[in-house]
């Protein structure tokens, strides 16, 4: 049944449908005193040395969903962005843990796909833009920590042959 409405189409689709599910539960199935929300992610992300891989697998499972309904490469990578951001974070006690349940990555790459359907160029623009922004700034982290290491060998080497 197409539709010349693909965001329709989209939100029809059972297996989007089932993605939605997944995402809440995973981000804020679990209502809290005073209308705050968490999910169940971010009580997996407690389990220490296994519990933030196990919820970046849960995420991956909705982005490989995301690319099967048909979501554009830059739109995937940004949504990879996301979910590797909540994993690294995440991996740091305590305030990772409050990271976790702030951040929502899932529903964020949901977002991200329903916005592609309504709007598919501006989407994927916007998304170009943060992938390119991110990879930029982590070349441009890179070259500061060869440049800082190189310094230190150099004062080593000096420190020690003097």
């Amino acid at each position: 049944m197409a539709t010349d409405d693909p965001a329709a189409e989209l939100s029809a689709s059972p297996r989007y449908r089932a993605l939605q599910r997944l995402a809440r539960l995973l981000d804020s199935a679990i209502a809290l005193p005073g209308g705050l929300r968490i999910g169940v992610d971010g009580l997996i992300g407690l389990i220490p040395g296994i519990g933030d891989l196990l919820g970046a697998g849960l995420a991956l499972y909705i982005v490989f969903g995301a690319h099967r309904l048909g979501a554009s490469r830059s739109v995937v990578a940004h949504m990879l962005g996301n979910v590797a951001l909540e994993t690294l974070v995440g991996c740091v006690p305590i305030v990772g843990d409050l990271f976790d349940f702030a951040w929502k990555a899932n529903q964020r790459n949901l977002a991200l796909l329903e916005a592609e359907f309504a709007r598919p160029a501006a989407a994927r623009r916007r998304s170009r833009w943060l992938v390119f922004a991110v990879t930029a700034g982590a070349v441009a982290l890179l070259g500061v920590v060869v440049i800082a290491l190189a310094v230190l060998a150099r004062v080593a080497w000096q420190t020690f042959t003097t």
